[in-house]
């Protein structure tokens, strides 16, 4: 069955392509674990210049990860100016600021929903010092997970605990720089069992909604129930001007965070392919949706630095194949319900080998072609050097 390709070479392939950027977590070039251990990994990243450095050095031989997102009070350092200059002279940008607010013994039942508002003020000065480090920074993004939920019935009052969330969403609103976003993430369950405050993809729109043009949705590909049709709620996120960003991982069960790609690439591919397609279809003039690509992971097996370029390598040559999708031939096969021929469009796609298209695409911009291998030297030498 053929298809038609003969626009995969054309030029807007490839600007579409040096659009698509990734921002690297600066948590995750550090040694990961489970609650049961964390084991070191050789090179891993032990204070937050060195893990600059690290997210630095993927996007030298990447060439798409030209920011780095902060966790505070992970990062926490006295003179953020200093450490935005640190990462600009190493050829990056701070990123998204995500403020932590659940490791306080105070927040054990919840932060911005807890029913003390006592504990619910320290929360919101928590956040207040994220948002003054985004303006230090130049961040543009504060990017919210929360916690707060209940484990057991009768806990909290389920409204009351909305409310307040709401209020104190406002609240952060209201404390953005100019031109800030906030984006709301998800999770399903955990630590909460009972009930999460913030629990699924509808709960992140509603208060989105609410919160005006400054909030959107942020989807961790990672927390879904098994069976969750994740392409379908971007596409939905898409189409309410919704869509704010991606915490990008592989997951087998629930939040696994495991490396980018490495369990279900066609259910992310099938992701890039609807906001392709969405793009694509923009009347003329209209402004595409700002998706700001962050990867999440944690790697308690793996180098850290080896795996951050194995998920931005990934996730790069799946977007690449979502390019490739022949839209005309797509949208012919839908008209006429012909429906074996419109899945093969998507498939032909998918099994494309963008390996030497990408190779070639990085050689004629000084890139390594092969940035996997070029990594090695430099894991090499910060095994060494770090120990």
């Amino acid at each position: 069955m053929e298809t038609r390709h003969d626009h995969r070479v054309a030029a807007d392939w490839t600007a579409a392509l040096e659009r698509f950027t990734l921002e690297t977590p600066s948590w995750g070039f550090g040694s990961g674990g489970t609650r049961f251990h964390t084991a070191r990994q050789p090179g891993s990243a032990r204070k937050v210049w060195e893990r600059i450095a690290d997210a630095a050095e993927v996007h030298q031989i990447t060439g798409c990860a030209p920011s780095v997102a902060i966790h505070l009070p992970w990062d926490d350092v006295e003179d953020f100016s200093a450490l935005r200059r640190f990462a600009e002279e190493r050829g990056i940008r701070i990123g998204a600021v995500n403020p932590n607010l659940f490791q306080r013994d105070e927040y054990t039942l919840g932060s911005l929903a807890h029913p003390d508002a006592r504990v619910r003020r320290r929360a919101l000065d928590d956040v207040r010092h994220c948002v003054e480090a985004m303006h230090a920074t130049g961040s543009t993004i504060l990017s919210l997970w929360l916690a707060d939920g209940t484990n057991f019935p009768g806990q909290d009052n389920f409204v009351q605990r909305k409310q307040r969330l709401e209020e104190s969403l406002r609240e952060i609103v209201a404390m953005l720089p100019a031109g800030g976003r906030l984006l709301l993430e998800y999770k399903f369950f955990e630590p909460a069992f009972y009930h999460t405050d913030i629990p699924d993809w509808g709960m992140a729109l509603l208060l989105a909604g609410k919160l005006g043009p400054q909030a959107g949705v942020l989807v961790d590909m990672g927390h879904h129930p098994p069976g969750t049709n994740v392409p379908y709620i971007i596409a939905i996120l898409l189409s309410e001007g919704k869509l704010g960003g991606f915490h990008l991982n592989s997951r087998h069960y629930a939040d696994d965070d495991l490396t980018v790609g490495s369990l279900d690439p066609y259910q992310l591919y099938l992701v890039f392919r609807e906001i392709v397609t969405f793009v694509r279809h923009l009347p003329a003039g209209a402004v595409p949706p700002q998706i700001a690509y962050m990867i999440d992971q944690t790697n308690a097996l793996k180098p850290p630095f080896l795996a951050m370029v194995q998920a931005v390598v990934r996730a790069q040559e799946l977007y690449a194949k979502a390019l490739l999708v022949d839209e005309e031939a797509l949208a012919e096969a839908q008209k006429a319900g012909d429906l074996v021929r419109a899945e093969e469009i998507v498939r032909d796609a998918f099994f494309t080998d963008v390996r030497p298209l990408l190779a070639e695409w990085r050689s004629s911009r000084g890139l390594p072609p092969d940035p996997l291998k070029a990594a090695f030297r430099y894991q090499e030498e910060i095994a060494a050097r770090r120990g």
